[in-house]
Formats: C-alpha cells, sequence, structure tokens
C-alpha cells in the first residue's frame, strides 16, 4: 500500500525544508542581536557618560560598551562606599543625609548592569543564531546528498 504522505515519500524534500526554516530563524536571530546591540550601545553613548577618572579600567572613556559600563559601575560602588563610610543604603539611617546620595549611586549602578546584560544576550543570540544557521546549512547538506 502506497502512501501519500509527502514527508515518508520525500524524507531528503522534508529535511530540506526544516534546515531552510532553522536557516530563516538563526538569520533573524543574528539580525536582531545585532541590532538589540547596537541599539543600546547608542542609547547608552547617548547619555554622555566618561568612565571617572579613578577608574580602575577604562578611565576617561566614553560609556558606550559593556567593559566601559562594567567600570563605571564599580567606580560608582567604590565612590558610595566612601561616601558611606562602607554602609549600604539599607544600613543608613534613614534621617541621614548621605542616603539620597547612595541611592543615586544605586540606581545608576543598576542601569549600567542592565545595560551590560542586555550587551550580554544581544551577543548570545546572535552566537545561537550563527550556530542555528549552521545546522540549517548542515541539515539542507543531508537533505540533498545521495541515499
Amino acid at each position: 500500500m502506497a502512501t501519500s504522505d509527502p514527508v515518508s515519500s520525500r524524507p531528503d524534500a522534508a529535511v530540506r525544508l526544516v534546515g531552510l526554516l532553522v536557516i530563516v530563524v538563526g538569520a533573524l536571530m543574528v539580525v536582531a542581536g545585532v541590532t538589540t546591540y547596537v541599539v543600546v550601545q547608542q542609547t547608552l553613548a547617548a547619555e554622555n557618560i566618561s568612565v571617572s577618572d579613578d577608574a580602575d579600567w577604562f578611565a576617561g572613556n566614553d560609556v558606550a560598551g559593556p567593559l566601559s559600563a562594567y567600570s563605571e559601575a564599580a567606580t560608582i560602588a567604590k565612590h558610595a562606599e566612601g561616601i558611606a563610610d562602607g554602609k549600604t543604603y539599607a544600613e543608613l539611617a534613614q534621617d541621614d543625609p548621605r542616603r539620597e546620595s547612595v541611592m543615586t549611586a544605586s540606581f545608576l549602578r543598576a542601569s549600567l548592569f542592565t545595560s551590560v546584560v542586555a550587551f550580554g544576550v544581544a551577543a548570545l543570540v546572535v552566537a545561537l543564531g550563527a550556530v542555528l544557521v549552521a545546522l540549517g546549512w548542515a541539515l539542507r547538506r543531508l537533505g540533498s546528498a545521495p541515499a
């Protein structure tokens, strides 16, 4: 009894189709990841933040990438620690005049760390997209191989 299922009668075509779909998804991921990375970079650069002169790394550079953002966040933490004599925002008394500065430093650090995470996620999406493109290419080759 013959089957009319196109997948079972033409497995090579099905493998090639799946390979094409995987390539398309991978390419979309690469484009989305690169776009996200560029948007985060441009948005961060538009803030005109410079890494503090007393930073351990990238002192004086513009904050426009994950490493400079991390460096500035670490430097802000050092400044906040100095302002609060090593205490955190939660450890300062509510009427302590330093509390507002330490809170602002905490918010700035959180924003910078968010951009660092966004850069990392964007890079991960690009890498996964590239893997999918390679996988799709391999599937298409398998679907074209002689039986």
